[in-house]
């Protein structure tokens, strides 16, 4: 529906509005009546922006998002963000007409619930993992601090609900919280674990597919181009380990193969050494290279690419994969994390590999000739993402929690 952070017009709304703990749903009928749902996103960027943004534009729901931006770092974020978003909740003059709360995982949740417990009482929680600080991969020689995974821990015991951007991230979470408490040497609390499992659903995230339609009236991009186009849209971080795409396409040019070659994604540091060694090794087959500065440049890119390559050690979902996807690439990635519930089954023999070796062998396979229907059948699959049909997932959990508590 109508996004609004701090808007004014959503400010004036007051006690005429529904309070919160009202009945939402007429008694006996379909009727749903439009919830006022508090939107509280500690770290607004990328892809947590996007679902707070999207969810709000298409939601038959009124959302008011209260975010806080990624510049602090989302350390700081998970420490200090409950402190200030409750103080904001207090100046508001409609405090106490929302229905529902979502938040996201870089809050502590259940500071921010203390805080507020006089205007939140009474108001249903819901707690959305995007990523979580317990089994995200770290960099070589970094300790974890275990600080960071007890605020997740601590937020999902707190909220009425915990969802989850894929079923892979639920299972990899709750598997992994036994070994967190049992570090401790009395007081483990270990059966907490399975209400929070209880208490847990999947809800992918919504994608904004429309932006990546090319306009009738814009000449399209070239497509099945000899040779075939490789994409990698991944973010230039460790996690997304870079050196093992680089080495495979090393391979494949020992093997004769021909191909092209884009190179898209967010990065914070363009000149990383990794991808500055690979674009003078690959500048000859290089179509572009580096983010892309706006919209319409990346969809062209995607629309012109044929395949879209993924060697992450660490995905709970892949925005990026699906984005490009949408645009008619047929997938490559780990046969692991979330790319197995992604990708769909039909294409599971060609898109999924399980070594490094294998990944070459896969894209060799696809370099000699794709099967026919494989780039739509990876559209099909990505549309299943868009927020029109999405928000509808979306707004029916938010009303069952609503109904629940």
């Amino acid at each position: 529906m109508r996004v609004a952070p701090n808007s004014p017009a959503l400010q004036r709304r007051g006690a005429d509005a529904p309070g919160a703990g009202q009945t939402r749903r007429v008694s006996g009928s379909s009727t749903i009546v439009p919830m006022r749902i508090l939107f509280l996103d500690a770290f607004h960027g990328g892809s947590h922006a996007a679902v707070a943004r999207g969810y709000a534009r298409h939601s038959r729901h009124e959302l008011v998002i209260e975010s806080l931006p990624i510049d602090g770092g989302w350390r700081w974020r998970m420490r200090g963000a409950a402190v200030t978003l409750a103080r904001r909740l207090r100046l508001r003059a409609d405090a106490r007409t929302f229905d529902q709360i979502i938040a996201t995982d870089m809050l502590d949740l259940a500071t921010f619930l203390g805080l507020t417990r006089d205007l939140t009482a009474h108001v249903p929680v819901a707690l959305y993992f995007h990523e979580n600080q317990l089994t995200y991969p770290l960099p070589a020689g970094r300790t974890r601090d275990l600080a960071f995974p007890w605020i997740n821990y601590t937020a999902a015991l707190a909220a009425d609900a915990v969802i989850f951007n894929s079923a892979f991230h639920r299972r990899a979470l709750l598997d992994a919280l036994p070994g967190l408490v049992g570090r401790f040497h009395d007081y483990q609390e270990r059966d907490l674990v399975a209400a929070i499992a209880a208490k847990s659903h999947v809800l992918h995230p919504g994608i904004d597919l429309e932006r990546l339609q090319i306009p009738d009236s814009a000449a399209q991009p070239a497509r099945n181009l000899q040779p075939p186009v490789i994409l990698w849209n991944s973010r230039w971080e460790y996690d997304k380990n870079p050196a093992a795409f680089f080495a495979a396409l090393e391979a494949l040019e020992a093997r004769g193969l021909d191909f092209r070659l884009i190179v898209a994604g967010e990065h914070i540091d363009p000149n990383q050494a990794d991808f500055l060694a690979a674009r003078g090794r690959f500048a000859q087959r290089t179509l572009a290279w580096g983010y892309a500065p706006d919209t319409a440049s990346y969809t062209r890119l995607l629309h012109q690419a044929d395949l879209v390559v993924s060697t992450a050690v660490q995905e709970f979902f892949g925005v990026a994969l699906v984005e490009a996807m949408a645009c008619g690439c047929v997938p490559i990635a780990p046969n692991r994390l979330a790319y197995p519930e992604v990708i769909p089954p039909a294409l599971h023999a060609t898109s999924l590999y399980d070594t490094d070796a294998h990944l070459v062998e896969q894209l060799a396979t696809a370099l000699n000739g794709l099967p026919a229907q494989a780039s739509t059948v990876a559209q099909q699959a990505a549309a299943r993402y868009g927020w029109p049909l999405m928000a509808t997932r979306y707004d029916a959990l938010f009303e069952q929690i609503q109904r629940d508590r």
